[in-house]
């Protein structure tokens, strides 16, 4: 058993990590597809990376319900040091949670089991925090929409396979939808609702 004393600490510095990291998570969401890097160093349990404990420690807080997959809900040291550090409240309805962790990808669930907004409240959707291994080498996606100029290139090694495809579902639901946040170590990509996504092969 993990005691309190024993947990991975937060950040060290816990205004300025904060604000540096909301810095780096809107820079992600104003400029899709661009991979920005989450400086501040967060302590991490189990197999929360880098820069999804830096973002649970920055967004997370006792009003926003928090969705996890099998892997994480299933590791007590992640279930602790999220209620410690952020008192966001674990539930088990995804359709209620403003955000969702996912270290598995190839285990995500249906994306229209999330919170989708409605159309006078569209920002009460679920944010989908997805850990993948790599945002710099991989299959080749081309990103058009708002924040983007003409198009922009990504990289990425992610799971499930068929994500973007999934993710069409925002097309028909807009301005409802999901809003993406893909983490690789300290390095993150936002994929707004507003995203089109297309693959170009490997």
């Amino acid at each position: 058993m993990t005691t309190i004393a024993e947990l991975p600490p937060g950040f060290v510095d816990k205004v300025l990590s904060a604000q540096s990291t909301f810095r780096s998570v809107m820079d992600a969401m104003a400029r899709p597809g661009s991979v920005q890097r989450i400086v501040p160093m967060a302590g991490t349990a189990g197999r929360m990376m880098r820069g999804t404990a830096a973002i649970a420690l920055t967004l997370f807080d006792h009003d926003t319900p928090l969705w996890l997959d099998a892997r994480m809900s299933e590791s007590s040291d992640v279930t602790k040091w999220l209620k410690f550090h952020t008192g966001a409240p674990v539930v088990q309805d995804a359709s209620i949670a403003s955000f969702a962790l996912i270290s598995d990808g190839a285990a995500l669930p249906s994306l229209e089991r999330f919170a989708l907004g409605t159309n006078e409240y569209p920002d009460r959707s679920t944010t989908v925090i997805i850990q993948v291994d790599s945002l710099d080498t991989g299959r080749s996606f081309e990103l058009r929409g708002p924040g983007i100029d003409g198009v922009t290139m990504l990289q990425a090694s992610i799971k499930p396979f068929d994500l973007f495809e999934r993710l069409r579902i925002n097309e028909t639901l807009f301005p409802r939808g999901i809003d993406l946040v893909l983490v690789a170590d300290d390095a993150v990509v936002a994929i707004p609702r507003t995203t089109r996504v297309e693959s170009k092969g490997s």
